[in-house]
């Protein structure tokens, strides 16, 4: 398929090397990308994808341990990407690279359940370290990101309460806060204050990003292109 590499990058690879997918719709940077990690012998670069849905498409097939995400592409972009993948293939991880380090967009990113978020202005030893951390399921943020509290906290979000767990499914499902009053039997002040605290605890904004971290979670599921379509639309 276009913008899809699925055969492997070179041969004489150890068995236990990290399969990574780049996926970048800049061909320059994809190349660039693949020669350098090419030449790492604990890492296989095992394909390319140059955007999200290609993105999915590969990781089907390919099964990678590590997926190298752009966030900003045409079509099915790379947060969005990421949320269905990490719900179908719970193990692999997503390690987003991007120029962008609005904390909006950073929380987006984790709370779709990327692993790490690595700044395209991170030296090569930066992006090596970074794969190999989520690779062993480390959560990694770029250093100027780490350094705000707000966002090291989203990486390690507080739990949630039984309760509030059935209000973030209810909003993942569509349902109003009127609704939800209906169907829990609380008030719906009630309601709105689960939601602050979900929010507060997830460090996330908005019904979007709330969203995204339930299907994260498994709460909900995207099985089909329609579905997908409309939880596109909501970010």
């Amino acid at each position: 398929m276009p913008g899809t590499r699925a055969a492997g990058f070179g041969g004489g690879r150890p068995a236990l090397s990290i399969r990574v997918l780049i996926c970048d719709d800049h061909a320059l940077l994809r190349e660039t990308l693949r020669l350098l990690l090419a030449a790492q012998p604990a890492i296989d670069v095992v394909g390319e994808a140059a955007d999200g849905r290609a993105a999915i498409a590969c990781c089907a097939q390919l099964h990678p341990d590590v997926v190298l995400m752009d966030t900003a592409m045409p079509g099915l972009n790379g947060i969005e990407a990421t949320a269905v993948i990490t719900h179908r293939w719970p193990r692999t991880r997503v390690l987003m690279l991007s120029g962008y380090q609005q904390a909006e967009r950073v929380r987006a990113a984790l709370a779709a359940g990327a692993s790490g978020y690595l700044l395209k202005h991170a030296p090569a030893s930066e992006l090596l370290a970074a794969i190999a951390s989520v690779a062993a399921a480390r959560p990694y943020l770029s250093p100027p990101l780490l350094a705000r509290s707000n966002l090291a906290r989203t990486g390690s979000p507080a739990p949630l309460s039984a309760r509030e767990r059935e209000v973030l499914q209810l909003v993942a499902e569509g349902a109003s806060n009127k609704q939800i009053a209906a169907r829990l039997g609380i008030s719906l002040k009630t309601v709105e204050a689960h939601k602050e605290h979900i929010v507060h605890k997830l460090g996330v904004r908005g019904t979007a990003e709330l969203i995204h971290y339930a299907i994260r979670s498994g709460l909900i599921t995207l099985d089909t292109d329609a579905q997908l379509g409309l939880a596109a639309a909501t970010t």
